[in-house]
């Protein structure tokens, strides 16, 4: 996946799925689990549209139509948030369509366990969508948030991005899914403008 870009640094589905091609002869199972286990690692601009629909580069990327594919090639080559491993289970195919859950260790998705979609075009299979978290750890997601808001290029003073992470550690599950993975900055925006009204008090 690609990262969420401006007020969301932590690359929130950034390069959790680089994408990489897979081989030949494979079922359509093992085509998936390897598309997402050597995604973790991809830097090829090129695997943006060639793994991925627009649907999900525009869910990931929060731009809309060549502004989210060309998002993503920018952001391929950063692969400093990727995580160490992936671990894919409970993948089913339905035709040209399949889930998928992934378990990431590292990265900003540590000890996340994350749903998501593909489905199959012209032989291939590309990621359509995360469509949930099936295990939220919410206080290592939070800590993550608050570290890559200070650790990025637009880095943010350390009390707000301490009271975005405080806002997330509060938000029931749907709230947090809202955030991360709605597909719009809307939710992120509401917290960092009420996060800066407050610290202004």
């Amino acid at each position: 996946m690609r990262k969420l870009h401006l007020l969301l640094p932590l690359a929130v589905l950034a390069l959790a799925f680089g994408l990489v091609a897979c081989g030949g002869g494979e079922s359509d199972e093992d085509k998936i689990v390897e598309t997402i286990e050597t995604s973790a690692t991809s830097a090829d601009p090129a695997d943006c549209k060639e793994l991925a629909t627009q649907a999900f580069l525009e869910q990931t990327e929060l731009e809309e139509g060549d502004a989210a594919v060309k998002s993503c090639e920018e952001s391929a080559k950063d692969t400093s948030d990727d995580p160490d491993s992936v671990e894919v289970s409970k993948v089913e195919v339905d035709g040209s369509s399949a889930t998928a859950n992934v378990a990431f260790t590292g990265g900003n998705f540590d000890k996340q366990v994350l749903g998501v979609a593909l489905v199959e075009e012209d032989d291939q299979w590309k990621m359509d969508e995360v469509t949930e978290f099936v295990k939220l750890d919410q206080e290592q997601l939070a800590s993550s948030f608050e570290e890559s808001f200070q650790s990025s290029e637009d880095a943010i003073d350390p009390e707000l991005a301490s009271c975005i992470g405080e806002v997330l550690r509060d938000l029931d599950q749907s709230q947090v899914e809202e955030v991360v993975i709605g597909g719009t900055s809307e939710p992120i925006v509401e917290i960092v403008e009420g996060c800066s009204e407050g610290l202004q008090q």
